[in-house]
């Protein structure tokens, strides 16, 4: 069964994404067919769209998607149809090093299957039967998706779609940086630099772990107002600091004991590094252009014991951790609703991504 759908792409590095029609092959061995229903517009899009993150085009786009699965391929035990599926952009093979040690961000599969399905191979093809690349082995911004079973969650059907899509990236990498990565320890003080929408999850998994303070830092104003929804103490515009390590140590009563980056500048990591105390820990959670640099007073690692260390998809073990935030959710404790700023047609996906570019949303999210 091969799928009509309409699918966001990035033809050129710098050059705006397009909608066009293409073709999705059925799911062969291992794979599942997905009806998407909504696909959140994450910073990591825009980033393969204008050469931060390098991705070769034709690319389709989206990784933070949900849906039901509308086919199934030979081999796949576990899953049914009309199930409702979260994406997992780093697939898990469960048999390599890291997914054994509990590590599954890191597995080794999926760093071979940055553009395509684990085997090498995509299931999309344009209008003239080109094969097209697919964003970290997902492609989920169209309105079909053929994906490995290693990169599909299943989810409660009774949370709705565009609510769990944003689960699938955005929430799991900030929450899950400051849960799982840091393990903020309630009555701490923490600092989150950067207040898009990984930044507002760090900030609420900090008030999820029981931080004492919670200092948010951008130069949004709207951005900073956002952030104590999500329960920021405090906010710092570092537009109108003169010294804003200065502002932070006194803000934190001599240095906090945890910090993120959810940038992806390294003068942004340095800053959240240097406004740690003593035995502090500063978790570097944007991404960061390739040739961008670091630096720390290398001193202050060793007679102050502070720790800078990265997090990638909030150290997430996708099928134990998508069901906790959905409980989460359920219970109250996980704002999801207040994270979307706008929703968008897909022939709108190139307003949607230059709303992101300019900072306009928390998360926009486009609904098929």
């Amino acid at each position: 069964m091969t799928q009509q759908a309409r699918a966001v792409i990035c033809r050129e590095v710098g050059k705006p994404v397009v909608v066009e029609t293409v073709s999705v092959d059925a799911p062969q061995r291992g794979e599942v067919m997905i009806k998407l229903a909504a696909c959140g517009v994450c910073h990591s899009d825009l980033s393969a769209t204008n050469g931060t993150i390098p991705f070769p085009p034709p690319l389709v786009l989206g990784h933070e998607g949900a849906g039901e699965i509308v086919a199934i391929g030979e081999g796949v035990a576990g899953f049914a149809l009309g199930e409702h599926v979260v994406s997992s952009f780093v697939s898990m093979c469960g048999k390599c090093r890291w997914c054994q040690t509990g590590r599954p961000q890191l597995c080794d599969q999926a760093a071979k299957a940055t553009h395509t399905l684990p085997d090498g191979t995509t299931r999309f093809k344009d209008a003239a039967g080109n094969p097209l690349n697919i964003f970290s082995g997902c492609g989920v911004m169209a309105e079909f998706a053929t994906l490995h079973i290693d990169n599909v969650v299943k989810i409660d059907a009774a949370v709705p779609l565009d609510k769990a899509a944003l689960i699938g990236c955005g929430v799991m990498t900030g929450v899950g940086a400051a849960v799982n990565t840091a393990k903020v320890e309630a009555g701490s003080v923490t600092v989150v630099f950067g207040c898009g929408g990984v930044g507002l999850n760090a900030i609420q998994g900090c008030r999820i772990s029981g931080a004492a303070i919670i200092v948010a830092v951008d130069t949004s104003d709207a951005k900073l107002e956002m952030a104590k929804q999500f329960g920021a103490t405090h906010t710092v515009n570092p537009k109108q600091e003169e010294n804003l390590g200065k502002a932070l140590r006194k803000l934190t009563g001599g240095g906090a004991d945890y910090a993120f980056e959810c940038v992806g500048f390294g003068e942004v990591a340095a800053q959240a590094y240097g406004c740690l105390g003593k035995g502090g820990k500063a978790v570097v959670v944007g991404v960061a252009p390739l040739k961008d640099m670091t630096t720390i007073r290398t001193a202050s690692l060793t007679f102050e014991e502070k720790t800078l260390t990265g997090s990638y998809f909030g150290s997430a073990r996708p099928r134990q951790d998508f069901p906790r935030l959905i409980s989460l959710y359920r219970s109250g404790r996980l704002m999801l609703d207040q994270l979307i700023t706008k929703t968008y047609g897909i022939e709108e996906a190139p307003q949607a991504f230059a709303d992101l570019a300019e900072g306009r949303n928390a998360r926009g999210v486009i609904l098929f």
